[in-house]
């Protein structure tokens, strides 16, 4: 396929995995220290080495199986929210987001961020249809709220080296919704209501139980982005097999995950403050190795990147660069000299009663 740059497997795989040497974890004290050293470097070599994967995999059940995908039971569960009502609760939400958040409306950006996330949103389990947007935002950072309706951050493209990386975090979030694990946690909560409250008309008690969400001066309930380490890990699980179904190396996501956590270790404060609330621990990408080497059958390559994304990613910098240019608060601006003395010394004289109002004699009329 023209401007698709595929590589075989192998390849692939240890390319994947290299940034993760940063993050291998040192054993535990041991009182032969050096056996521990020798422990802790063959941790570091395992860990470069490429995920096997098997040439044919057997699922336990259902929600292994890659070829199912489309005809399983995800979501399955308590949940006082119908579909439609779901949907509902979602474009409730999304009009929020909308009105304190600005969009990017280059029709290119957009076009193409779409275009990626609906073809992982037809390799899933979804039950809805799903709206995607790009919201301009420096923050790495994407959600998708019930019902389907998903934002992508800005900052989120331009930290991704390729394309596959964007679309492992695309598809973790999409598999949010087709777990239906906002509706689940407001069930949970015995806020079966919650869909039919106008957000904007709930009182200080109202909104118990909301909060600020980082990266948009946007209230929303915090049920429906903050989720358990169980909904996390179901979200890796699943998002991993929705990109391998669409085509994409699943070992992408890991890479993007390492790498955002190997800055952190660097500089501290570079994860943007909502990656924090959940953010993907050693235990988690240990898990997404194991299951990609279990469930998921080795191909001989993968899409890794396009051209496209390339062209997209250099589009989005520029219309970036441009608007700092127009909107930074560095731009000189002109005072004059009468202005700059006056805000210095606002009484020339000196002298404090000069301020004092002065009582003057009002001539007589004849």
């Amino acid at each position: 396929m023209q401007g698709i740059r595929r590589r075989m497997i192998r390849a692939t795989l240890l390319g994947a995995l290299t940034m993760g040497s940063a993050l291998a974890q040192s054993p535990p004290p041991t009182p032969n220290a050096v056996k521990a050293e020798d422990r802790s470097a063959q941790s570091q070599q395992e860990q470069q080495q490429p995920v096997e994967q098997q040439d044919t995999v057997h699922p336990r059940n259902a929600k292994e199986d890659v070829e199912a995908i489309g005809n399983r039971k995800v979501g399955k569960g308590p949940n006082f929210y119908s579909l439609e009502k779901e949907i509902a609760l979602g474009k409730q939400l999304a009009q929020e987001v909308e009105r304190s958040s600005k969009l990017i409306d280059d029709p290119v950006v957009t076009e193409y961020v779409n275009r990626v996330g609906q073809n992982l949103v037809r390799n899933s389990d979804a039950r809805v249809p799903f709206t995607i947007k790009v919201i301009d935002s420096d923050e790495v950072n994407a959600f998708a709220l019930p019902g389907g309706f998903f934002y992508v951050n800005s900052g989120l493209i331009l930290r991704a080296q390729e394309e596959s990386e964007l679309a492992g975090v695309m598809a973790h979030e999409i598999s949010h919704v087709t777990a239906r694990h906002g509706t689940k946690n407001a069930t949970k909560g015995q806020i079966a209501q919650l869909a039919t409250i106008p957000l904007l008309l709930l009182g200080p008690a109202g909104l118990a139980g909301y909060g600020l969400y980082e990266g948009l001066n946007v209230a929303l309930p915090l049920t429906f982005l903050k989720f358990s380490r169980d909904a996390e890990r179901e979200a890796d699980f699943l998002g991993l097999q929705y990109m391998y179904k669409a085509g994409y190396d699943p070992n992408a996501y890991i890479t993007f995950f390492e790498r955002i956590q190997a800055d952190e270790k660097r500089r501290p404060g570079t994860i943007p403050k909502v990656f924090s609330t959940h953010p993907p621990t050693p235990e988690r990408i240990e898990n997404a190795q194991k299951e990609i080497a279990r469930i998921l059958p080795s191909r001989t390559e993968y899409i890794v990147t396009t051209s496209e994304f390339d062209n997209v990613k250099e589009r989005l910098r520029n219309l970036t660069l441009t608007k700092k240019a127009n909107e930074g608060p560095n731009k000189p601006t002109l005072r004059t000299k009468t202005e700059q003395t006056d805000k210095k010394n606002p009484n020339p004289s000196g002298n404090p009663d000069d301020d004092r109002p002065t009582l003057k004699r009002r001539p007589d009329s004849q």
